[in-house]
């Protein structure tokens, strides 16, 4: 596999991988020295590299991974968190939500690239899925994950608010409820048997279910798979998905800017991203009051 370059006179892709193997198409994200997180370029290079598989007659599926021992473990925090970023996902005050708003659904758009693809996506799910990685994960037809994986949106606790809203359209609203109040991270087990995902498997066997998988839908005809995607998608469209991810992404925004969320980003300046995720996922920080939590409280 190599990395995926557009057309000539285009720019190479650097962090996601494209590789076309028979009837099956190989997106990889390609940063696995900081577990595939998501920088401004991943979004936009998931979304070409999806794009060149659909538009391929020879391609039926699209399997999506990550390199290395993670599939995605969300945005790169030392890029957004503890550092500046882009000047658009973390503004100085005063925010301007608009910029903020184009620049977050834009990403929201290449990872729903997964879900408009006219051809199936199998995603396969090692290590984590969690944050901005959960996003892109469960925006594709089918998720199955290793039993030992670990998928959560962790930033509902602070500083986020999953964009895509496929929590609700895979859960139902009571269980993306438990997940999203708490921000807690669930094995892949725990997410098959809750609904969330397609399948989980042992580990050692992640690799070969999910090439049974493809390779079994890659032997229907393209026109069969596509119209059984655009069916079942509409049912879910049609129940305003739009509109609750426009929301959603608004609502990301503010968690960003609210006075709790500039509370986690100084925080994380402060004494750096690492320790600030520690407190907020272990509940010990009361990002309101910007102090430590009181024991009996937690």
């Amino acid at each position: 596999m190599v990395p995926f370059a557009e057309e000539k006179g285009r720019k190479a892709m650097s962090v996601v991988d494209y590789e076309k193997d028979g009837r099956i198409a190989r997106v990889t994200l390609n940063r696995p020295e900081v577990m595939n997180a998501i920088n401004d370029e991943l979004p936009v290079e998931l979304a070409a590299a999806v794009a060149r598989a659909d538009a391929d007659p020879g391609v039926h599926v699209i399997v999506l991974s990550g390199r290395g021992p993670a599939f995605c473990a969300g945005y790169d925090l030392s890029f957004y968190a503890e550092g500046n970023g882009s000047g658009q996902a973390t503004q100085e005050m005063p925010w301007d939500p608009i910029k903020d708003y184009s620049f977050m659904w834009a990403n929201t758009q290449h990872f729903m690239a997964l879900w408009r693809a006219m051809k199936p996506v199998v995603c396969k799910v090692q290590g984590f899925a969690v944050a901005g990685g959960s996003d892109i994960a469960l925006c594709a037809d089918m998720t199955i994950m290793g039993e030992s994986a670990q998928i959560g949106y962790m930033p509902a606790r602070v500083w986020g608010c999953p964009t895509t809203a496929m929590w609700v359209y895979r859960l139902g609203a009571e269980r993306a409820k438990r997940m999203l109040f708490t921000g807690d991270r669930i094995t892949g087990r725990e997410a098959a048997d809750m609904g969330l995902v397609l399948e989980a498997v042992p580990d050692e066997a992640l690799d070969d279910r999910v090439e049974e998988l493809a390779v079994r839908m890659a032997s229907v005809p393209i026109n069969q798979l596509a119209m059984q995607k655009m069916v079942i998608n509409q049912a879910i469209e049609q129940t305003g998905m739009m509109q609750t991810q426009r929301l959603a992404t608004l609502f990301d925004g503010i968690t960003r800017h609210s006075p709790e969320g500039i509370n986690f980003k100084t925080r994380a300046e402060a004494v750096g991203w690492k320790q600030a995720v520690t407190e907020r996922d272990k509940g010990t920080w009361d990002w309101t009051a910007n102090a430590e939590l009181p024991r009996r409280n937690r």
